[in-house]
């Protein structure tokens, strides 16, 4: 029977079922080779010659598909269709063919099929080829720049820039962009503008919206406004003049569906719609694709084979009726530069199984099929129909002009089905108007802002004369509202704004951006707060680092333009060492200058560079790098064993100041850091004392009133994990100061129930009338300090009194996998060291690079089999410990990678 190979075995599973009896069909596990981690493992030297080797886990691998075929010599790879898969492919004919698995008679050959289903298996094994080496060469050549940046440039950083780790081709300049990005928004001045808005009554008695756009015959701009006088005398302007409608402007607009998915938006869209990061969308598209259910996912095309457009008109009319249904099909042309690499769209292999349609047990999954399906049928369906209304209003003197605009759908088209998710804001007003007719005299609402004031003073509007409050100005006669605004600094980047932005650039390609995303954050360059991406100290200096001495090579522009020569390659246009040789024949010289470097010429180098940043001018022109505690030291950028960095002065250890890495805070008195007095956030209410956020030997905290004769030692609060300094505010300070809070009086004998946050984490206590000590139950989040219940802060209480000596309450699953094969549950744990996978008494950590949402049941079992084998503390008692036996492997290489 002829052998054929794929990737992973719920691939060859599936592929089988459709093949039948008369082939083989084994998994690969991914790659089946790889440069050894060693220096050397790419020769520049002999025409950077490649010395590969093979896994230790894939050798039982490929010893089974040489065995397999002795039987039948032959030999048909039916690896993914992109570069990589292709890369495996090859990498699988050298290795059998070194060990003689391959020989002179055997027929071997290279089949690609876009989506798992039995026609598209069927037809691709009609059409079989070679494998490409144009394909492959393109793969090689990253592969060698990829291994000659890292294994070069790395150990420069760990000699001259304590506490650094690797550096990436790519990934160093996506690190790149993120501290870029940082950098603005530090830099950032906030400006001053005010708006001015006015509720206005129709003679129908209906109510609008407008604001203002002209004063004094002179269109406003955006910052004409500066002061809250200027929008007092705007809204007086408005408020006293006789008002009639001067123009009604309607026109029909139409808005087309967004294409189908192609990888980077398919994981923007997911990142926007659902918070799920780059791998672990792979992750879920990966196991879609392997049940057949969606084409290949790592595509930069976006059109659609023809017959897949035509299933997906019959499904719109069989669902929503044939005025959903364009009069010809919606044609997508492909934005890859390369027209080789660029396979179809993201879609469904079946259009009309809807995301009801399917059984699919992991919500990941279900998500993103309802997703792909939703796109790709409303990428097929007619445009939406809307009417835009733009209505001006001015006083008959025109001293003041007002406009609102309100948009109508007409007919709803494609979203009835979908609309895509946008990372910002948009600007439209789609608000409905009411019926207005040019002529008209509108008067200002006296009733209709009651509600609005409330929402933005939270306080009742004021009656009689001019109100002030905050943020806002009102008219007397409630109708007419200025609000003040700040410009805002550009927002940090989320996976899914990162990964459009790469895009943009040309850095990158589809199947590289879910890697990239976690090797920075696995080498604690960058974290991941609510979504948002923030480079820690050491990214920071990393970056300082790389733009100061290899600047060329974390240049936007170069790097594109690398990917763009792989391009090249790919299609057959360049030579692929060619393009090494160019590369590092600049490159080696840059890592020759850094060879004679000293860490403190780095660090000063490095001062020299951020020194803007880190030092601004002083408000009082004084010297900014002047120490503000001793008056004659210098301050200065240092590293911390543990990778950090920190602002000291130069007369350490006599003086001891310090602040935190980064712009000094400008809030403190002397514009170096919180100062002496810390930093005031506002006023307690209650007791009118001011409440200030301060540094102090065991970190940042805040506290109420300053410290007196009467009062020594003023109530203060630690902020607790994961809450940042520079985003603490005066509700935030006030929330820490008012715990413990009370949840209330047990049930069982009235003894108070509080919740607290101390040393370890948010807790809930509660100490029984007859015991001696309080009983303590941890809370696995900070903000449910504010929120439990009295029935779960019993529950956990009483869970934390029946595990007795100290055991805490049974932690809440991350995930359940469902039933090992023996029996009992499989599940993704928290735990202090990271999450795990547990069954029974065995219990397996997760690897770092594994997010605990992606992992299946198959890995899991794998896991649990490996800990289990190895015996210890963790071990399976029987009869449990049939928990040894072999378990199916999860798949390896591109699969993991997504």
């Amino acid at each position: 029977m002829p052998v054929v190979v794929v990737e992973s075995p719920a691939k060859a599973k599936t592929i089988n079922k459709y093949l039948g009896s008369d082939y083989t069909v084994l998994a690969s596990y991914g790659h089946v080779r790889d440069l050894p981690s060693k220096d050397g493992s790419v020769d520049p030297e002999q025409g950077f010659e490649m010395q590969w080797e093979v896994a230790p886990e894939s050798k039982k691998h490929v010893k089974a598909i040489a065995d397999a075929l002795k039987d039948d010599p032959t030999l048909i790879l039916a690896t993914d269709p992109d570069r990589e898969g292709e890369a495996i492919s090859w990498h699988l004919q050298e290795a059998l063919t070194s060990r003689k698995a391959i020989k002179a008679g055997t027929q071997v050959s290279r089949v690609v099929f876009n989506a798992i289903t039995k026609s598209a298996v069927t037809e691709a094994m009609k059409a079989p080829r070679q494998v490409d080496m144009e394909l492959v060469e393109a793969y090689l050549a990253r592969r060698a720049l990829d291994y000659l940046v890292g294994f070069s440039l790395s150990p420069v950083l760990w000699r001259k820039l304590p506490g650094a780790k690797s550096a990436g081709r790519v990934q160093s300049v996506a690190l790149r962009i993120i501290v870029d990005r940082e950098m603005e928004i530090e830099a950032f001045r906030p400006r001053e503008y005010w708006s001015v808005r006015a509720m206005l009554d129709t003679p129908r008695g209906q109510s609008f919206e407008a604001r203002l756009t002209h004063l004094r015959g002179k269109k406003l701009d955006r910052y004409d406004l500066k002061t809250a006088a200027e929008a007092s005398l705007a809204v007086q302007a408005v408020s006293s003049r006789a008002l009639s409608v001067t123009d009604v402007e309607a026109k029909p607009t139409a808005r087309n569906p967004a294409p189908p998915f192609m990888t980077s938006t398919l994981q923007q869209e997911a990142s926007r719609k659902f918070g799920m990061g780059a791998r672990q969308t792979m992750s879920a598209a990966q196991r879609l694709y392997e049940a057949g259910h969606i084409t290949y996912m790592r595509t930069d095309g976006i059109d659609m084979a023809p017959e897949a457009v035509h299933a997906a008109r019959d499904a719109i009319a069989a669902r929503y009726g044939k005025d959903y249904v364009p009069s010809s099909p919606r044609m997508y042309k492909n934005k890859a530069k390369n027209a080789q690499e660029a396979h179809e769209c993201i879609r469904p292999t079946d259009m009309s199984k809807g995301p009801g349609d399917l059984r699919l047990s992991e919500d990941d999954q279900r998500k993103l099929y309802e997703l792909i399906w939703k796109r790709t049928i409303a990428s097929q369906m007619e445009a939406a129909r809307l009417e835009r209304t733009t209505v001006t209003v001015a006083a008959a003197d025109g001293q003041v002009e007002l406009r609102a605009t309100g948009q109508v759908v007409l007919f709803d088209g494609f979203l009835k089905v979908y609309e895509e998710g946008r990372d910002d804001a948009e600007d439209e007003d789609d608000r409905r108007l009411p019926q207005i007719a040019k002529g008209d005299a509108v008067k200002p609402s006296a009733r209709a802002y009651a509600a609005e004031w409330g929402k933005i003073t939270g306080q009742p509007p004021a009656s009689g004369a001019m109100a002030e409050h905050e943020a806002a100005l009102m008219s007397g006669d409630g109708a007419v509202i200025g609000q003040q605004h700040f410009t805002q600094a550009p927002p940090r980047y989320t996976e899914a704004t990162l990964v459009k932005r790469m895009e943009e650039l040309g850095i990158g390609r589809p199947s590289t951006y879910a890697s990239i995303l976690d090797t920075i954050q696995a080498r604690g360059y960058v974290r991941k707060d609510k979504n948002r991406l923030i480079p820690e100290d050491i990214g920071r200096l990393v970056t300082a680092f790389l733009v100061n001495y290899f600047r060329t090579y974390v240049e936007y522009d170069f790097t594109a333009d690398l990917e763009n020569q792989l391009d090249e390659v790919s299609a057959g246009d360049r030579a692929y060492k060619d393009v090494l040789q160019a590369f590092w024949r600049d490159f080696s010289a840059a890592l020759a200058e850094t060879e004679e470097l000293r860490i403190t010429e780095v660090l000063d180098k490095i001062n020299e560079v951020l020194e803007p940043h880190l030092f601004p001018a002083r408000a009082d022109g004084g010297d900014p790098r002047a120490c503000p505690v001793c008056g004659n030291g210098r301050l200065s950028m240092r590293t911390a064993r543990s990778g950090g960095a920190f602002i000291g002065c130069s007369n350490y250890p006599e003086c001891r100041y310090t602040r935190p890495f980064g712009p000094p805070n400008p809030d403190a008195e002397d514009g170096t850091g919180i100062g002496p007095d810390g930093k005031m956030l506002g006023v307690d209410p209650d007791t009118s004392q001011p409440v200030t956020l301060r540094d102090g030997r065991f970190g940042p905290y805040v506290q109420l009133g300053d410290a007196t004769e009467d009062n020594p030692k003023p109530k203060r609060a630690s902020l607790p994990k994961g809450w940042a300094a520079d985003a603490m505010d005066i509700e935030k300070a006030l929330k820490l100061l008012s715990l413990p809070r009370l949840v209330g009086a047990h049930p069982e004998d009235g003894a108070p129930v509080e919740a607290a946050i101390g040393r370890f984490g948010p807790y809930v206590s509660y100490k029984a009338k007859e015991a001696a000590k309080p009983l303590y139950a941890n809370l696995p989040e900070v903000d449910e300090v504010w929120t439990i219940g009295m029935n779960r802060a019993v529950e956990l209480l009483a869970a934390k009194a029946a595990g007795g000596r100290g055991r805490g309450a049974a932690a809440a699953p991350l995930k359940e996998l469902g039933e090992h094969p023996d029996g009992g549950p499989v599940q993704v744990m928290p735990g202090r060291y990271g999450p795990y996978v547990k069954w029974d008494k065995v219990n397996a950590t997760l690897p770092k690079d594994v997010a605990p949402e992606a992992v299946t049941l198959e890995q899991a079992l794998e896991l649990i089999a490996e800990k289990a084998a190895k015996g210890g503390k963790g071990k399976a008692k029987k009869p449990a410990a049939k928990a040894k036996a072999k378990a199916p492997a999860k798949a390896k290489g591109k699969s993991a990678k997504g």
